[in-house]
C-alpha cells in the first residue's frame, strides 16, 4: 500500500511520497539533476497518478537524501560488477544468491522483496533503491516487466548463455573504455600513435562542419569549435596542411552534379552562318558565351541548357540547390553535370546550340533592339591572348570598337569602374603545390565583359517588353565623397562606396553598370539566376506556360542562398591556399601598397596575393606608398596571417 514516506520509482528515479490526495493522487519528490563537484543535487515536486509510479518499499524511509546515499556509497554499478576484484559485500551476496536459485525452475519470477530477503536479510526501506539499483546492474537476474505483475516488482535468474554474453560484452566495453582513456592522454600531451586516428572521427566531423560537438575534445577539455578542431587535427598530423576543410563546412559538394543532361532535342533553329568567337581565359574548360556581329546586329550567343532542363526537374531542384558552380583551387565542382558540357558549352563541336540575342545598336551605342532565337552557330575558340592579337582584324575590330562604346555609354549614366588587384591560384593535384600567378587583363576580356553586360541590358529589356516574369538585377547608386584618392588607394574607396545588389522581379537602375536595366543570362552552365532566365524564355518562345512572379522570387531566393555558400566557400578556399602558398614558401617577401589609414592600423592591399590586411608602419607612410613586406606569423586554421615591414 502506497502512503507517506514510502519509496516509489518514478521515471526510473527513486521518488518519496510527500502526500496522498484525493482520486488516487500522490504528491513525491525526487532528483531531477545529480549534484556535481560545483554545484548541488536539484530536487522537485509533483502531483502523480498511481499508474506513473512503482511501489518500492512501504517504507517509512528517514529522507530521499538518505536512499539516494546509500545507493551510491554501497551498492555496485553497471561500470564494475563485473570485476570481481572490485566486488564489494553486495555484490557477493547477490552472486550466492544467484548460485542458490539457479537449480531452480527456469524462468520463475521472486518478488523483489523476498529476494533481497534471500541474500540480504530485512530490508531496511532506505537500502531498498540501492539494493533494487544492485539487482538491475548485475548480469544474474533480469527485471520482469511491470504489467506481468500486476504492478509489483520482481526478478527471474538469467540463463547461464545470457549471462556470459553480458560479461563478454562488459569486458570488451571497459577495454575499450581503457583504450579510449590511454588516447585522451596521448591527445592531452600530443603524442598520439598511428593507430589513433580510429578515435578522431569526431574531430574530422566538427571540422568538416558535419557535427557541431566532439566527445572527443570535450574529453581532452579542448573547446569544440571548427577551428580547433582543424588545428588538433594538423597538430597531431592526421591532416596536413593542404587539407581545405571550407567546401563541405559550408555544406557544399566537392564534386560535380552527377544527374545527366538529355542529348539537345531536335527542334527548329536559325542556323547562322558567320563565325562566332568565344573568347576566355586559356585555362577555361566551359566557354558558354560567344560573340559576332554581322555587320548590322551584334550577336551574342550563350550555352542553351535550358532546351533540357524543365521546372523543378531533378537537375533543375539539384542546380538550385548549388546555385552556382563551385570554383576553387583544387578544380571546378560544377552545378550541372561535367558530361553536359559535349553537348552545350560553345565550341566543343563543329556546330554548337545555342540561345542567341540578336541585339540593333543605335548611333551612340545604346540597344535599340533586342531579339531571342534558338540558334544553331559555328563558334571558334580564342584565348584572350590570341583574341589581342586579332584586336584590328576584320571580324574582331567591330567588336572593340562596340566595346569601348558602351563604356563610354554607361559612364555618361554614372557606372563606377573599379579595379582591384586579381590573382590564379592553382593547386598541383600531386604535389599540392600551390602556384599564385596576378590576374592580368587584357584588351579582349574588356570586350567581353561590355558584350555580357549588352546581352545582359538586352535580356531584360526583351523580358520588360513582352511581360515576362524574369529576375531583374538592380543597385542603388553609390555616395561618392569628392576627395577620392588616386590609384589602388582611390579603388578601395570607391569599392567601399559600393552598395548591395539586388535580385527581384521589378527591372530598376543598376547604378554601379550605369544602366537603366539589366539581368544576368550569359552563364547558364555556372549560375542558376541564369539558368532560370533561359527557363522563361525559351518557354516564351516556344508558347509554354510561364513561372508567375512569385515562382521566380522563390527560386531566386533559393539559388542565391546556394550561390552565396559558394562564394563564401571560394573565398575561405583562395584564403586557404594562399597561406599554404606562404608556408610552403617561408622566404617570400613581396609589395603592399597603402590603401586606407583611418582606422587603428593601416589598411595594406597586397597585390601579388589579392589580399589586404592591417599592419603598423612608419608615421610618414601615405597613401599609395609602397612598402616590402615578409610574413611574421600564419594562424592556418584561423585564416589570418601577419605581415611586417622588412626595412
Amino acid at each position: 500500500m502506497i502512503k507517506p514516506n514510502s519509496l516509489v520509482i518514478y521515471k526510473n528515479t527513486a521518488a518519496v511520497v510527500l502526500s496522498v490526495g484525493e482520486n488516487n493522487k500522490f504528491s513525491i519528490k525526487f532528483q531531477s539533476v545529480p549534484a556535481t563537484a560545483t554545484k548541488p543535487a536539484v530536487y522537485e515536486t509533483q502531483n502523480v497518478r498511481a499508474k506513473d509510479i512503482l511501489l518500492l518499499n512501504e517504507g517509512p524511509v528517514s529522507s530521499l537524501e538518505s536512499v539516494l546515499k546509500f545507493a551510491v556509497e554501497k551498492c555496485p554499478s553497471a561500470s564494475d560488477i563485473y570485476n570481481l576484484e572490485q566486488a564489494n559485500e553486495i555484490f557477493l551476496q547477490i552472486k550466492d544468491c544467484y548460485e542458490l536459485l539457479s537449480g531452480e525452475t527456469p524462468g520463475e519470477s521472486y518478488p523483489f522483496n523476498e529476494l533481497v530477503s534471500l541474500f540480504r536479510g530485512e530490508v531496511k526501506p532506505d537500502e531498498a533503491w540501492g539494493l533494487y539499483c544492485a539487482l538491475k546492474n548485475t548480469v544474474y537476474f533480469s527485471q520482469v516487466l511491470k504489467d506481468q505483475l500486476d504492478g509489483k516488482i520482481a526478478f527471474t535468474v538469467r540463463p547461464q548463455q545470457e549471462i556470459d554474453s553480458l560479461v563478454k560484452k562488459a569486458g570488451e566495453k571497459e577495454k575499450e573504455a581503457e583504450l579510449r582513456s590511454e588516447f585522451i592522454q596521448r591527445l592531452k600531451t600530443g603524442k598520439l600513435l598511428p593507430e589513433d586516428s580510429v578515435f578522431m572521427g569526431d574531430v574530422e566531423a566538427l571540422a568538416l562542419g558535419k557535427t557541431d560537438k566532439s566527445r572527443t575534445m570535450h574529453d581532452a577539455g579542448l573547446k569544440e569549435t571548427p577551428e580547433r578542431a582543424h588545428k588538433l587535427l594538423l597538430d597531431t598530423g592526421l591532416w596536413d596542411i593542404t587539407r581545405n576543410p571550407y567546401p563541405l563546412r559550408w555544406g557544399l559538394s566537392t564534386k560535380s552534379a552527377s544527374d545527366s543532361l538529355d542529348s539537345p532535342p531536335e527542334e527548329e533553329r536559325l542556323e547562322l552562318d558567320c563565325i562566332s568567337y568565344a573568347i576566355d581565359n586559356a585555362w577555361s574548360t566551359d566557354p558558354d558565351d560567344a560573340v559576332a556581329f554581322d555587320g548590322k546586329y551584334l550577336w551574342i550567343h550563350i550555352a542553351d541548357p535550358a532546351s533540357t532542363v524543365q521546372p523543378d526537374s531533378p537537375i533543375d531542384k539539384n542546380a538550385r540547390a548549388r546555385g552556382a558552380t563551385l570554383y576553387i583551387p583544387e578544380g571546378a565542382a560544377r552545378m550541372l553535370c561535367e558530361s553536359c558540357l559535349e553537348d552545350y558549352a560553345l565550341g566543343l563541336k563543329e556546330k554548337s546550340r545555342a540561345l542567341s540575342f540578336r541585339i540593333l545598336l543605335d548611333e551612340n551605342g545604346a540597344i535599340e533592339d533586342c531579339s531571342v532565337f534558338k540558334t544553331l552557330v559555328k563558334v571558334k575558340r580564342l584565348s584572350y591572348e590570341q583574341a589581342d592579337d586579332l584586336m584590328e582584324s576584320e571580324e574582331l575590330k567591330p567588336l572593340f570598337s562596340i566595346a569601348w562604346k558602351n563604356v563610354e555609354r554607361r559612364k555618361k549614366s554614372g557606372a563606377v569602374q573599379i579595379s582591384m588587384p586579381e590573382v590564379h591560384i592553382s593547386v598541383e593535384p600531386e604535389t599540392k603545390k600551390v602556384s599564385i600567378e596576378p590576374l592580368v587583363h587584357p584588351k579582349s576580356s574588356e570586350m567581353i565583359r561590355e558584350m555580357m553586360l549588352l546581352a545582359g541590358e538586352g535580356a531584360a529589356k526583351f523580358a520588360f517588353k513582352n511581360q515576362i516574369p524574369f529576375p531583374f538585377v538592380s543597385q542603388e547608386a553609390p555616395v561618392i565623397p569628392d576627395d577620392v584618392p588616386e590609384g589602388l588607394a582611390g579603388q578601395f574607396r570607391l569599392r567601399r562606396c559600393m552598395r548591395k545588389r539586388s535580385v527581384g522581379v521589378t527591372p530598376g537602375m543598376h547604378c554601379a553598370l550605369g544602366l537603366n536595366m539589366y539581368s544576368q543570362v550569359t552563364s547558364p552552365l555556372r549560375r542558376y539566376g541564369d539558368l532560370i532566365a533561359h527557363i522563361q524564355l525559351r518557354a516564351f518562345l516556344d508558347k509554354r506556360e510561364l513561372l508567375d512572379k512569385d515562382t521566380i522570387l522563390m527560386r531566386i531566393s533559393e539559388g542565391d542562398a546556394g550561390a552565396q555558400a559558394a562564394h563564401k566557400a571560394e573565398r575561405k578556399s583562395n584564403m586557404h591556399w594562399t597561406l599554404v602558398y606562404l608556408l610552403q614558401n617561408p622566404g617570400w617577401t613581396g609589395e603592399a601598397v597603402c590603401v586606407d589609414k583611418g582606422m587603428k592600423l593601416p589598411l595594406f592591399s597586397i597585390p601579388s596575393l589579392a589580399i589586404e590586411t592591417f599592419m603598423p608602419c612608419p608615421e610618414k607612410t601615405e597613401l599609395n606608398d609602397v612598402v616590402k613586406i615578409k610574413v611574421k606569423k600564419i594562424e592556418l586554421t584561423e585564416l589570418q596571417v601577419e605581415f611586417e615591414i622588412v626595412n
